[in-house]
């Protein structure tokens, strides 16, 4: 007999399932099970479900580029066993895997493994094969058209996403495959495209020509919350401008290059030596330049010499000058971090020209090193550079650093520059359940930090189309300020290739014709939407309304700032509500020298050899010891400690499988009903737990149990159950290993779904989870202390004297309190059968004692 849902049943250990008896074993396990698991459909969503009954998780898409490594194990293990808790717990779980397959690592993966590179205006070439073999520098790569850069992307994230999947799948991810999505496939262009269209009409969304950070590598502007400030050496460089009256003025910057784009001299305006010529003018060294020198309180008195030169645009601060005080634009620098050919028109000198003329279509870090010469020769630098260590901008991606430039993009409005909005999506994050609570204050210290809007284009190929087209007058100008936008029924468009509504194909470019937008979404302007593409909005609102609000978010805590903060926009824009209930943050895996493990350091460990060699079970008994939103060190010798677990439940359940059949339900003797009382507080603690997302409280809960179970409960009554007259140990050995292996099930799904069906019908994912109560008797737990003491004092006993554990024991005095000795004479035989114990005495006193004299 044992407990399933509360009620006792009559379970027959040799079942008999498709004709054969089932044998456990651990040989093939994840391949045996992970099949049967997607023939039998498992873990499939019920479409049928209400509402109610659902528990929808928002999984996050894996970047479908190179290979999976040991953190997307960590974290991805975390969520999985969630949902097979919740799935236990009765509940309809929808748990979809999507693919983040745009962007620029798959962009920078595409051109590295076939040796191509994009260029839009490259012709089309149908049926394109890359280059054999694939040269190796990067100048010598195959140019190839747009179009067929994305159908290379397309053919490499789908093989990417296949060795994904199996990788997946042996992890033992519950997920229901046939809810799959990629963010670049047409369900999920037309869930972006359909958000950013009524974004716009809205007035959400807007585009405006405003200096932007750009990275050069890439070529594509980059919004704030990709940033990552980076410590780089640099030098203070002191340039003297001359003033009016002849008198030099010596100012420091880190930025000479840009020399040539100087609009301003700033102080602050409680600087005493620059208070009297606050408005004159002064001329910069070898460019001729009138500039004026202007007040402002960013001014630093305490910085160099107290006097700043404003560039368009060195760093972000020059934007803020060149906004507030109203300066002009000079802009000396391409896309492609080269100064541009053309001289300046404000560069007017003979001189001024000539020396941009020697410079123009040069590097920055070219023009820095010549100008710095040019400097030094004419005496306007005349120390040497004093060197620094700043922190400066990049790309998280980017390995140079940022510039600034004044280009075209499109916004969204996320309380950058509107406190009433930061307000309310502020508030949106303190209606969430946060898990742990304290990453609400990273989210918060996010919103309170932003300085401007969400720019959300890119300047790149492989991603979704901005779904617009602008009309061009009769001299082919565009007009930006209204563009042509696609309606929601034409959904997915491509503006380069597709045809506006009331034109046709052959005005593309034409005067009085059109011009389709070039930009791409950023692609968290796609992953934010990862709750409508999945849960099927505008397309399947019957499957939107059981799923939305989904109840869980599961992510690093990395991406708080991006994904988490961009998903919360898009709902309060689309939906008015948050678009979850909890959130789950996982921490980083840490690797020896406790650093991050991240494939552009190259310190990953890639997860296949760890599966093989530890089993699934073992290695997500890892992930799963790890707390919630703690970083955690990569240590393989917590993979052995989960593989000598799921051995050893594997050796109990044929063990206690192995008893003969008894139909009498009873137990009765103390032991077994203290233990069941102790298990029931590890359900009820473990229940709790994993109801607070604290899975790892909950493992280690059960796992105690299991281990004093194993040591201690299964020693002292097996030679019982094997008696005619041993039903209530025989009984309760059944009850306590189908709670347990329920208990384990989440986090060892292979070897628990093994042991489960050779004794039950059904999979024991779709079992129900074991009831419990908390076990307030302190007498129960006094019992089996003092038990577990014994034989622990009988053991240490033996093996001081290097004995046999199944060496004879003459005697054994135990000394305690007379109610707990009353309560341990209940258990008396099954010392003297665990301990092979002649002489047993119980002897009354104050202290607490164990003697053993062995034989």
């Amino acid at each position: 007999m044992i407990l399933t849902g509360g009620c006792y049943v009559t379970v027959k250990r040799d079942e008999v399932l498709n004709d054969q008896t089932v044998t456990p074993s651990l040989e093939n396990l994840e391949t045996r099970w992970s099949q049967r698991w997607q023939l039998e459909g498992t873990y499939a969503f019920d479409h049928t479900a209400q509402r109610d009954a659902v528990f929808s998780i928002d999984t996050p898409p894996p970047t479908a580029s190179g290979s999976l490594h040991v953190g997307h194990v960590f974290s991805y293990t975390h969520t999985d066993i969630i949902a097979r808790y919740q799935r236990m717990r009765g509940k309809a779980v929808f748990y979809p895997m999507g693919w983040d397959d745009n962007g620029l690592p798959t962009e920078r993966r595409v051109e590295n493994f076939y040796g191509v590179r994009c260029d839009s205006l490259a012709a089309y070439q149908p049926g394109f094969r890359p280059p054999e073999p694939i040269p190796l520098k990067r100048g010598d790569f195959t140019v190839i058209s747009r179009r067929n850069f994305i159908e290379l992307c397309h053919e490499l994230t789908a093989i990417d996403e296949q060795a994904f999947r199996a990788l997946f799948v042996q992890l033992g991810l519950s997920v229901d495959w046939s809810l799959s999505y990629a963010t670049i496939d047409e369900r999920s262009q037309r869930a972006s495209q359909r958000a950013l269209l009524r974004n716009y009409q809205r007035g959400e969304l807007y585009s405006q020509e405003a200096p932007c950070l750009w990275d050069v590598t890439f070529q594509t502007a980059v919004a704030q919350a990709e940033l990552e400030e980076r410590e780089i050496a640099g030098a203070y460089h002191e340039l003297r401008f001359e003033t009016a009256d002849g008198a030099p003025l010596r100012v420091a910057t880190t930025r000479p290059e840009l020399l040539m784009a100087c609009v301003a001299l700033v102080a602050h305006p409680d600087d005493v030596r620059y208070k009297a010529r606050f408005g004159q003018s002064v001329r910069s060294p070898i460019f001729d330049v009138d500039v004026p020198l202007l007040a402002h309180p960013l001014g630093d008195p305490d910085k160099g010499t107290g006097l700043v030169m404003v560039c368009t645009f060195g760093d972000l601060t020059d934007v803020i000058w060149w906004r507030e005080l109203q300066l002009p634009t000079r802009s000396i620098l391409g896309k492609d971090g080269r100064l541009l050919l053309e001289t300046p028109p404000w560069l007017t000198t003979p001189r001024s020209q000539q020396a941009y003329a020697g410079l123009a279509g040069r590097n920055l870090s070219q023009v820095r090193t010549q100008l710095v010469s040019m400097l030094r020769d004419c005496g306007a630098m005349q120390d040497e550079p004093r060197p620094i260590q700043h922190a400066v901008k990049f790309f998280e991606k980017g390995d140079r650093p940022l510039e600034i430039l004044a280009t075209r993009q499109w916004y969204l409005r996320n309380g950058g520059r509107d406190a009433s909005l930061q307000d309310l999506l502020r508030a949106s994050g303190q209606t969430l359940d946060w898990h742990p609570p304290h990453m609400l204050r990273r989210y918060e210290h996010w919103v309170g930090g932003l300085n401007g809007d969400w720019l959300i284009s890119r300047q790149r190929t492989f991603g979704v189309p901005i779904p617009f087209w602008y009309r061009l007058d009769a001299q082919g100008e565009a007009d930006y300020s209204a563009p042509i936008i696609a309606c929601e029924e034409s959904l997915p468009v491509d503006p380069s290739l597709d045809t506006p509504p009331g034109y046709r194909p052959e005005q593309r470019g034409q005067p009085n014709g059109f011009v389709g937008e070039q930009d791409i979404m950023d692609t968290w302007a796609t992953s934010s939407l990862t709750p409508q593409i999945a849960g099927g909005w505008g397309e399947d609102d019957a499957l939107f309304a059981k799923i939305y609000p989904m109840d869980l978010r599961p992510q690093g805590h990395d991406i708080i700032r991006t994904w988490l903060f961009s998903t919360l926009v898009r709902s309060h824009f689309e939906h008015g509500c948050v678009p979850w209930r909890n959130v789950a943050l996982s921490g980083w895996i840490l690797d020896p020298d406790r650093k991050k493990m991240s494939k552009s350091k190259g310190n990953v460990v890639t997860p296949q050899a760890l599966l093989d060699q530890y089993g699934s079970d073992g290695v997500r008994y890892w992930a799963a010891s790890a707390r919630l939103g703690s970083d955690t060190a990569f240590e393989e010798q917590q993979m052995k400690i989960g593989r000598r677990l799921a051995v050893k439940l594997f050796n109990l359940s044929r063990l206690v499988q192995g008893f003969a059949k008894d139909d009498n339900g009873d137990i009765d003797q103390p032991l077994d009903q203290a233990m069941l009382k102790r298990l029931g507080g590890v359900v009820h603690d473990a229940t709790c737990a994993l109801e607070a997302y604290d899975y790892s409280v909950a493992l280690s809960r059960i796992e105690g149990f299991f281990w004093w179970f194993c040591d201690d409960y299964v020693e002292l009554v097996k030679r019982r159950a094997y008696r005619p007259e041993g039903h209530s140990a025989r009984n309760a050995f059944a009850h306590a290993l189908s709670v347990q292996q329920r208990l384990f099930a989440p986090f060892l799904p292979f070897v628990c779904e093994e042991v489960w069906q050779s004794w039950n019908c059904g999979s024991v994912h779709n079992a129900p989870w074991p009831q419990g109560d908390a076990c307030p008797d302190a007498s129960i737990e006094s019992l089996l202390m003092s038990v577990s003491a014994v034989l622990s004092a009988i053991r240490k006993a033996k093996s001081d004297a290097r004995q046999s554990m199944k060496a004879s024991v003459a005697r054994v005095e135990l000394v305690d309190g007379a109610v707990q000795l009353e309560r341990i004479k209940g258990v008396r035989q099954d010392l003297i059968e665990a301990g092979q114990v002649e002489a047993l005495v119980f002897i009354e006193g104050t202290e607490q004692r164990v003697d053993v004299w062995l034989k």
